[in-house]
């Protein structure tokens, strides 16, 4: 992966902040503990056929993502969320791949921030 892509817009975040860093470090701890669990949970519910769940929980992820500007991540979320509604789960499955390696870069960047 290009360690030059930088998922997270801290512009945007800064902006929700409002210059409070400790706000901001909570925001990333939160995001940084609910990756795992939305992976985790799109995944299960994409194998276990939960159209509905997978809907709202790519709804979830993508207004967490979106928090940090990660419009690429929010956009794809967006799109798993509309496929999982029409049940057309045969396209989820990659852009589901392409959310966990934003989700992974982001991680490393955000890491990066509260050292």
């Amino acid at each position: 992966m290009n360690s030059n892509l930088r998922p997270i817009d801290f512009n945007h975040l800064d902006g929700i902040v409002n210059g409070d860093e400790s706000f901001k470090k909570e925001l990333i701890k939160i995001f940084l503990e609910q990756i795992p669990e939305f992976m985790e949970n799109m995944k299960k519910f994409l194998k276990n056929d939960k159209h509905e769940n997978l809907a709202r929980e790519a709804h979830t992820a993508k207004s967490s993502a979106m928090i940090f500007g990660m419009t690429n991540a929010g956009q794809l979320l967006k799109e798993i969320q509309l496929l999982a509604e029409n049940k057309n789960t045969k396209e989820i499955l990659p852009a589901l791949k392409l959310v966990e390696s934003e989700f992974e870069t982001a991680k490393v960047q955000l890491l990066e921030f509260l050292k």
